[in-house]
């Protein structure tokens, strides 16, 4: 595949407000040499019609997924539907031979992950996930940060965050949109999206988590839909606490909360080590989708200063977060396909995450630590 402009077909493309308009969209658009949106598939032919149009794209109207991922001129899948349909539709297109761009959450749940990496190996597809927090440039920054030993030797690390508005908040605006984040068994919830895109970062930086113990509670048991005015039951967890060690030896401690940060300091991530001090805040707890901001001590310094992040991270990037972290994973997706090579984050990565959630669930149901092999 070198020398040619790879060819995206979008399933679940929403203009003004699905995720692949704000993000998928603009963040192809950035990249007018190497990508080209090429299909478009919703529920129904009206519907991505209505997407192409109102989205002002050249791109072709198709009357399903099944059609979609057929079509010869189809490279790259991408899936940015709700999280319960995506096993279906990546097995759809793995089998059609396409490689696949899936957003996170990569399967609902663990068995589901896993399965879809497999079939991705046995075809010798590139499967990525969107775990675009791993791309943020001051995640990279931080990384490099680390590596270089600004910190010393870590000894441990503290993360307390917000979940958002629609995870645990006790209210979400639109019942259609939303509602299925209330429901643990639609794999979309404050601990699958926002602590596993943390979590999928956390690892770059810090390696492996080998070890937990964790509670998980629904305090708000209800929430009130604004645009009905129903009251809907919950059973996502808006409360998540985890403790563990990572495989440094290095303890871990998380605590999400469901909702938004009242002040706007929605994220608090503190790296502490034998040299040094790293702090990583944002609005929310979705790393992936905010703008982060690092400050760091070390030796006598009494008072954390700002850490910036190089110029050249940014450069060429659309400057709006969220499309500025999808274009990086894209890019990284089109040098994979075209270098045989597998950086971009992977199904397999995605499993990895995964298997942190899993034992994070088994710790909390079972009340006793977690080790993972």
């Amino acid at each position: 595949m070198t020398g040619h402009r790879f060819r995206v077909g979008i399933v679940g493309l929403q203009s003004g407000r699905s995720w692949a308009a704000r993000a998928h969209v603009p963040a192809l658009q950035a990249l007018p040499d190497t990508f080209e949106i090429a299909g478009v598939a919703n529920s129904s032919l009206a519907s991505a019609q209505s997407a192409v149009t109102e989205m002002g794209l050249s791109s072709r109207a198709f009357a399903s997924v099944a059609e979609l991922v057929a079509a010869p001129e189809i490279d790259i899948v991408t899936v940015t539907v709700k999280v319960p349909p995506h096993f279906e539709i990546v097995k759809a297109a793995i089998a059609a031979g396409k490689h696949v761009y899936c957003e996170w959450p990569l399967g609902n749940g663990l068995a589901e992950a896993e399965a879809m990496a497999e079939l991705a190996r046995e075809k010798g597809i590139l499967g990525v996930v969107g775990t675009q927090a791993r791309l943020a440039p001051e995640i990279t920054h931080l990384r490099q940060l680390i590596a270089e030993g600004f910190v010393g030797e870590v000894l441990s690390t503290t993360l307390t965050a917000y979940a958002g508005n629609a995870l645990g908040s006790g209210t979400i605006s639109d019942k259609k949109t939303y509602g299925y984040l209330l429901d643990r068994a639609n794999g979309a919830t404050a601990l699958t999206i926002p602590v596993g895109h943390t979590l999928a970062a956390l690892r770059d930086v810090l390696g492996e988590v080998v070890e937990v113990s964790a509670l998980l509670a629904t305090r708000r048991p209800t929430a009130l839909a604004v645009d009905t005015q129903e009251w809907l039951p919950v059973s996502a967890p808006d409360q998540i606490l985890v403790s563990g060690v990572m495989a440094s030896g290095a303890p871990i401690s998380i605590h999400y909360r469901g909702g938004p940060a009242r002040d706007g300091n929605g994220l608090l991530w503190e790296i502490h080590g034998t040299e040094g001090d790293i702090r990583i805040t944002g609005p929310s707890g979705h790393t992936q989708m905010v703008q982060l901001t690092l400050k760091g001590a070390r030796g006598d310094d009494k008072v954390f200063r700002p850490l910036e992040v190089p110029a050249s991270y940014h450069a060429g990037w659309p400057m709006e977060v969220e499309p500025g972290n999808v274009a990086r994973l894209y890019a990284q997706m089109a040098d994979d396909l075209r270098n045989d090579t597998r950086n971009a984050p992977s199904f397999d990565d995605a499993v990895a995450v995964h298997r942190i959630i899993a034992a994070i669930e088994e710790a909390a149901e079972s009340g006793e630590r977690v080790v993972l092999s």
